[in-house]
């Protein structure tokens, strides 16, 4: 087993004791944050939240004012909190399914599904694992429905739809920074808005719900102190792997990959010393997606001819982020061997989403168990393959060594 070698399974940005000093001394640039991701996306405005599930939440309060239509129509394959954000915000859910090798959903049946629901006010898109989903084909519908966009851009910083970044293409987006998603606060995110005339109404909802709550910011400010210390192959096992390990033995895969949660995600305001830290950290973003990218093609080219697995990819036209690769397998079975081959090994090997959305248990009540069949194909047969910062070629090598074993090759 490995332990002192534990590569973690996201292309987390590790914050350095220079760059948490400096952000403490120059905690007046904090608001500059906000500022980075406007001006990277070329969007009216931009705020900084203490979570990309609040940042929803908030989205979805201010779309009350917008609409009075109370069902957003949300894939299948996707984070629960998702769910929780809408719910609180007092939406209902309708689901549409993904694609059996992708994450884009049939424009037919979200077609048909806004036809059969003339409550559906809004759709979210998901550019999942950093890869583009193609809103075009929705086209039609959102404008002969008169649907709002939101684009769940969580794992996407920095990806390219047809040469617009992703952020851009709805009329209002979050992104993550989150631990282990790229830029980090421990825990964060940034809300957008594409439209001018939405954006006064934002600020407004955002005065409103956000509160300063000293306490949780005390914490968040000495977790993102611990990520800097612990996000590293040396200590990682110690904070992830062994948790993991615990309640994977106990038979509670949910746990095991941190997926217990709650409607009681906290809606508070973010220091700046923690908004100054994203700052100061900003500007490593776009070396870290080329890096990104470069481990993604190796993976592609060496996995690219192996039957019986396939690495999900961006489309013509677009630029992903990939802060993991996707491999599906044709077999759940394979899925099965492919995790145990890679136990104990530290390669930074996970998977996405345990279950499809409508599959989890503490959100049955709400969530509708319907439209979900190719999101549970995907969690049944999908993997996810580190491109840290930290793992290399020899690594992935060895990545590819064992997936060729476990497929027979």
């Amino acid at each position: 087993m490995s332990i002192f070698k534990d590569i973690p399974p996201t292309a987390g940005l590790p914050l350095s004791a220079r760059e948490l000093a400096a952000a403490y001394r120059n905690r007046h640039a904090g608001g500059l944050l906000a500022q980075d991701f406007q001006s990277f996306l070329g969007a009216p405005y931009a705020a900084v939240t203490c979570s990309g599930t609040s940042a929803l939440y908030i989205i979805c309060e201010a779309l009350k004012e917008l609409s009075p239509k109370k069902t957003i129509l949300v894939p299948s394959f996707i984070c629960p909190l998702v769910a929780f954000a809408i719910r609180r915000a007092g939406f209902f859910i309708e689901l549409y399914d993904v694609g059996p090798h992708d994450f884009n959903g049939d424009a037919g049946r979200v077609a048909a599904a806004c036809a059969a629901n003339s409550d559906i006010g809004t759709i979210l898109i998901n550019h999942l694992g950093g890869i583009p989903c193609d809103l075009t084909r929705f086209e039609n519908t959102i404008r002969d429905h008169g649907l709002f966009v939101i684009e769940d851009c969580a794992q996407s910083f920095g990806a390219l739809h047809k040469g617009r970044p992703v952020g851009t293409l709805g009329d209002f987006s979050f992104f993550s920074l989150a631990a282990g998603k790229g830029l980090t606060l421990y825990e964060g995110g940034v809300l957008v808005v594409n439209k001018n005339e939405h954006a006064a109404l934002m600020d407004a909802k955002i005065r409103h719900l956000v509160k300063c709550d000293f306490r949780m910011e005390a914490r968040r400010i000495l977790e993102l102190l611990g990520y800097g210390l612990f996000y590293r192959p040396l200590l990682f096992w110690f904070v992830f792997t062994l948790p993991q390990l615990y309640w994977s033995r106990r038979g509670d895969d949910i746990k095991a990959l941190r997926e217990d949660f709650d409607s009681t995600f906290p809606v508070h305001a973010v220091s700046d010393f923690r908004k100054a830290a994203g700052h100061i950290a900003f500007p490593r973003i776009a070396g870290a997606i080329d890096s990104q990218r470069e481990k993604t093609a190796f993976y592609r080219e060496t996995l690219g001819n192996v039957p019986g697995i396939c690495i999900l990819q961006e489309a013509a036209g677009d630029a992903a982020t990939y802060p993991y690769v996707i491999a599906v397998f044709d077999q759940p079975e394979k899925k099965m061997q492919a995790l145990k081959a890679f136990a104990g090994t530290g390669l930074g090997v996970s998977q996405i989403y345990a279950r499809a959305l409508a599959d989890y248990g503490y959100i049955q009540g709400f969530i509708p168990n319907r439209n979900s069949a190719h999101a549970r194909l995907l969690a049944a047969r999908s993997i996810t393959l580190s491109t840290s910062m930290f793992i290399n070629k020899n690594d992935i090598e060895r990545c590819i060594e064992i997936l060729r074993t476990v497929c027979g090759v």
